[in-house]
């Protein structure tokens, strides 16, 4: 017998045993687009603009997730990709705005090769955006207003954690953090620069997706052109 098969395992001394499968074949699971189309006619000419009107339909559409969910993509100087999803903290014409430990692999990567890609995903819109741009830590100042401004446990959890990096001992990660939430329970948390802030995508070029019916979907690309936006229909 092969092991094969859509989902599989096979045992690790050669053997082979009955696939591992769930419920309805992946090649079977298929949805139609029907919600919605994007003409020429109905975008705006600056992308944010276009950015912003979708996101606040996300708002209402997407009311039990969190609209603000985006994929970031970055890689390596030799190309080597990683992806992760955070959450939109801010855009407006300057770009968009998030924040992370630096000590992390996102942050490592970013500020090796200052490049990366976002996608965000409305299911019940049936509508994608992506957005490619260059990157830059945001300043310390305002690195530091937003910290102030979240929960305190999120605040010690930020300057407590080594993100990314190998954790031995996850009791002892969370009496230390218990520790530390009960030492600043009524003083401010320490904030440093050095371990914690944000980013600034600078968008170069934006994608706007609206899902159609047999995979005929509806794609318009925004691209800068002597400083202009030139907008171009791609095919599906």
């Amino acid at each position: 017998m092969s092991c094969g098969g859509p989902i599989a395992e096979c045992a690790g001394d050669g053997a082979a045993r009955e696939p591992v499968k769930v419920g309805i074949m992946l090649e079977k699971m298929r949805r139609d687009y029907r919600r919605g189309t994007l003409e020429t006619d109905d975008l705006l000419p600056d992308p944010v603009d276009q950015f912003r009107q979708w996101f606040t339909d996300a708002q209402e559409a997407e009311s039990a997730t969190e609209a603000n969910a985006m994929t970031v993509a970055t890689a390596t100087p030799d190309g080597i990709p990683s992806a992760r999803v955070v959450l939109l903290k801010g855009a407006d014409e300057t770009g968009f705005r998030f924040f992370t430990s630096f000590r992390g692999r996102k942050a490592t990567e970013l500020d090796a090769n200052p490049r990366a890609a976002l996608v965000f995903y409305w299911p019940n819109l049936e509508r994608q955006v992506r957005i490619e741009g260059s990157v830059r830590r945001l300043d310390a100042e305002v690195a530091e207003a937003y910290f102030h401004s979240r929960p305190k446990g999120s605040q010690v959890g930020a300057m407590l954690s080594a993100q990314s990096s190998v954790l031995d001992d996850r009791a002892a990660f969370e009496e230390a953090f218990q520790r530390n939430l009960d030492a600043y329970e009524d003083k401010p948390v320490p904030f440093d620069p050095e371990l914690w802030g944000g980013y600034l995508v600078v968008p170069e070029r934006y994608e706007f997706w609206q899902g159609r019916s047999s995979r005929l979907h509806d794609r318009f690309r925004y691209r800068r052109e002597s400083g202009s936006w030139v907008i171009e229909r791609l095919a599906p």
